[in-house]
C-alpha cells in the first residue's frame, strides 16, 4: 500500500508549509501526528513535524 501524505489545510488558500497554492481536495482521510520522533506511523510515511495531514492510500 502507497500513502500519499500532505499538511492538511482548513483556513485560507496556501500550504503553510511550501507556501504553494495548488491544493488538491482529492483526499480520503487524516492523520494526526503529536509526536513525530516517537511515532512508528510519522516514521513510515516520512513525516518529520509534527502536524494534521490529508492522507491518500492507494
Amino acid at each position: 500500500m502507497t500513502v500519499e501524505r500532505k499538511v492538511f489545510v482548513d483556513k485560507g488558500d496556501e500550504c503553510p508549509e511550501c507556501h504553494t497554492s495548488d491544493l488538491t481536495t482529492n483526499w480520503k482521510g487524516r492523520m494526526i501526528i503529536i509526536d513525530s520522533e516517537n511515532s512508528e506511523i510519522a516514521k513510515k510515511v516520512g513525516v518529520k513535524k509534527a502536524g494534521e495531514y490529508a492522507i491518500k492510500t492507494r
